[in-house]
């Protein structure tokens, strides 16, 4: 399993972390999205190491944030 740490802009609550990880959770190949509020950032959890990154961002971009690519 592999981990990556993708900075999001515009996240200040609870509404918004909840936002985030389940998009994020909903794409096949993720196992796990942790957003920090504090640190402004999710951690993603991959069970498929081939999907990519422009996905992940695909996906916080449909929450209504921006990534920090």
């Amino acid at each position: 399993m592999k981990e990556l740490e993708i900075g999001v802009n515009g996240m200040n609550c609870g509404h918004c972390k909840m936002a985030v990880e389940n998009e994020l959770k909903d794409l096949s190949g993720v196992s796990n999205a942790e957003v920090s509020l504090e640190e402004k950032k999710v951690t993603v959890s991959l069970e498929d190491e081939s999907l990519s990154v422009d996905k992940l961002y695909e996906a916080i971009e449909e929450a209504g944030f921006e990534p920090v690519k």
